[in-house]
């Protein structure tokens, strides 16, 4: 039972470690399209590990390391070397570095992650409502529904005219990653009016962009929200980190 959420784990990293030997031979569209594909394989996985591994009671600190490191290799190297053959190439060392800067931002991501969560032993903690920071995956996933959806509608998002475009989001993405913007994990989502609201608010836009545009601008849409949703609550939670709570000890007055 231990070996099996282990399993889907090294499952990840092969679509990751398959992806990144596509790229690095790409010519064509269909060679990013492909590697892309592969991600969005490892992107299953990924969210598949962890449930099997809740399911099958076989959390352990070896599964939060190893799943680490995964997340790097698929969602850290792998969309680093894809955005620079892709895209980035074209800016020479600058572009080189740029892709690394985000294969980078993820491998510190990840371990400030494993640090935060830790418990006694090693093992995993139950995952609170934030986390902090972009999630690695949800920062791949963005860049890997753009040679998708790029590659459904036969653009030209490679080309030198979304050349600056694509550098600036690979930076932001990164920005993001080892930023302390607290983002929702979902984990302890409580049947309320508003996380109702919520739910059906992403089933409904998904739906119409669907409709109006290609399914696979959907993916794009849902993580742009969800970026867009960690931004606003940090912008709207500032005022209040100001507050400062008076002490009991000191607002006594004197004798």
């Amino acid at each position: 039972m231990f070996l099996l959420p282990n399993m889907i784990t090294l499952s990840s990293i092969f679509c990751g470690f398959y992806s990144i030997s596509v790229s690095a031979d790409a010519t064509s569209d269909d060679d990013f399209y492909k590697a892309s594909l592969l991600l969005i394989f490892a992107l299953f996985f990924d969210m598949l590990d962890g449930r099997v591994a809740r399911l099958t009671k076989t959390q352990s600190a070896f599964g939060l390391q190893i799943d680490s490191l995964a997340d790097v290799v698929s969602f850290g190297v792998a969309p680093g070397i894809l955005v620079y053959k892709y895209s980035l190439h074209q800016l020479g060392m600058a572009g080189l570095f740029i892709s690394f800067l985000f294969a980078g931002a993820g491998a510190v991501r990840l371990a400030r992650f494993n640090v935060l969560s830790m418990g006694e032993g090693g093992k995993p903690t139950k995952p609170g409502k934030y986390i902090l920071g972009l999630p690695v995956p949800g920062a791949a996933g963005i860049l890997i529904a753009l040679v998708v959806a790029n590659h459904a509608i036969a653009g030209n998002l490679g080309g030198p005219r979304y050349l600056w475009p694509m550098t600036a989001l690979t930076i932001f993405l990164s920005f993001l990653m080892v930023s302390t913007i607290k983002f929702r994990s979902f984990k302890d989502l409580k049947l309320n009016a508003r996380s109702v609201a919520l739910v059906f608010f992403a089933i409904g836009s998904s739906a119409v962009v669907w409709v109006k545009y290609k399914p696979e601008f959907v993916l794009i849409w849902l993580l742009g929200f969800y970026v867009v949703l960690g931004l606003v609550e940090t912008i709207v939670s500032l005022p209040r980190r100001g507050v400062v709570e008076p002490d009991p000890e000191r607002t006594s007055l004197p004798p």
